[in-house]
């Protein structure tokens, strides 16, 4: 049953649209033109509007408008007498979900407002997922439910209310940067900037320029006085990325930077006092980088204030079931559909070793989205090298405890027994639709002969 929005100038075709929509069990309103359809709007969140498009008030476009700026996730459908594709690109282009002759069989009408209930319900389903997995497993845009990420989470916690500098360690899409930003968050500089630079993607000059600033006429090109992402980051954090590529001469005014919480742009003789927040990363031995000469002793213990090492995706296998959920119910609302993994596509993912880490498995998950037929992500939808099991590290031996599914089997489980094997009671319990529950139950096999949809 859906919530529906139902307007039309004239009073019969409405009359009729309303009265199957009800026969359908669908609950609606009727609105007579965009005067009252906008009133219906801000006292009714609707799932679903269905706008004539020719009225003599104003048109369905507007309404649609409307209807995006009021309850920008319901779907909108528009119905007119008068076929046209400049009304139907403009309606498609303000987001409508589709547009409808009148006259047309009723049937495909009705099909066409499943279809768009359907997707309705598949993003809530979504952002539900999402919300589980993050609030469930981590901060926010962080996942993260085994042990080694829950040390580096309270790592975080620790020192994010500090203006300790921080030192983040780990190859390469470990999430670095999701990490710092993570800590800036947390912190008292929150409502101030965040920028970020990679000091390994920039050559020499321009890196020194785009960190410290410049005035006009230090160099061929300065035709302007620029500030630097320093001066940016003012009274927010400053994020270094890759920090072991830095040139021993950047290195040098850095340390200055750091010591004296002040900067010279390239140059200029004005001193500009910080108040920044600095944390660095690398995936990179700073430590052996510095006893080869390669990186300064003196700014690595400036900037090695607070460690924080992540591990590789390799050492926190629990986390990738449910990272692939997370990625999945993303690039489910971006396709448009629910999808899941299969057993055997999931025992390739636990297996496989991941030397890309985190952002390996994401573009993974997202090749499988595009290349799956149906919901079912097989192992013939992953990237080959993981289908065929090439680079396959050890099967992972996950402790009873530590065993995802089972402990989203008997989550559920206890669910449904509290709520007396009722679907719905026990589907809005775990905040998950009736059609994902149905689904986990038919996986496990726990199909139950008493249960009711009631």
């Amino acid at each position: 049953m859906a919530s529906i929005l139902l307007v039309d100038d004239e009073e019969s075709p409405r009359a009729t649209l309303a009265l199957l929509l009800k026969q359908a069990g669908h609950d609606v309103v009727q609105a007579d033109g965009v005067a009252a359809a906008a009133e219906a709007l801000v006292a009714t969140a609707f799932d679903l509007v269905i706008t004539d498009l020719r009225m003599p008030e104003a048109d369905g476009l507007e309404v649609i408008r409307r209807t995006r700026g009021t309850r920008p996730d319901a779907e909108v459908i528009v119905l007119t007498a008068y076929a046209g594709w400049e009304s139907a690109k403009e309606a498609m282009r303000l987001g409508a979900f589709d547009y409808f002759e009148k006259g047309r069989e009723p049937d495909e009408l009705f099909h066409r407002i499943d279809q768009a209930l359907e997707k309705k319900a598949l993003r809530r389903e979504n952002e539900n997922l999402r919300h589980q997995v993050q609030t469930r497993y981590g901060m926010p845009g962080i996942v993260a439910g085994s042990t080694p990420m829950q040390r580096v989470l309270e790592l975080v916690a620790r020192v994010a209310p500090s203006d300790a500098t921080v030192l983040i360690e780990g190859e390469s899409g470990t999430g670095k940067e999701l990490i710092a930003k993570a800590i800036h968050h947390a912190s008292s500089r929150a409502t101030r900037p965040f920028v970020a630079v990679n000091a390994g993607a920039l050559p020499e000059p321009l890196l020194e320029s785009e960190i410290f600033g410049h005035v006009k006429g230090a160099f061929t090109g300065a035709v302007a006085t620029k500030r630097g992402l320093l001066e940016e980051a003012q009274d927010g954090t400053f994020f270094l990325d890759e920090i072991g590529e830095m040139p021993g001469s950047v290195q040098v005014k850095l340390l200055r930077a750091l010591q004296e919480r002040e900067i010279r742009r390239v140059g200029g003789n004005q001193q500009i006092t910080l108040n920044v927040r600095v944390i660095a990363a690398t995936n990179r031995d700073l430590a052996q980088l510095m006893r080869e000469g390669r990186f300064r002793e003196d700014l690595y213990y400036r900037l090695n204030v607070f460690p924080v090492k992540l591990p590789p995706l390799r050492e926190r296998r629990e986390d990738i079931p449910l990272l692939a959920d997370h990625f999945l119910a993303g690039a489910g609302e971006r396709h448009g559909r629910a999808m899941r993994l299969t057993p055997a596509a999931s025992a390739r993912l636990l297996s496989y070793a991941w030397p890309g880490n985190v952002r390996e498995l994401e573009n993974a998950i997202e090749r499988a989205a595009i290349l799956a037929s149906g919901e079912a992500i097989t192992p013939d939808d992953l990237p080959p090298h993981i289908a065929s099991g090439a680079g396959l590290g050890p099967a992972p031996a996950l402790p009873a405890q530590q065993n995802l599914v089972e402990m989203e089997k008997a989550h559920i489980v206890q669910t449904l027994e509290r709520c007396g094997w009722n679907h719905s009671r026990a589907a809005e319990a775990l905040g998950i639709g009736r059609t994902t529950l149905w689904r986990k139950l038919k996986d496990y096999g726990l199909d139950r002969t008493d249960a009711t949809d009631r």
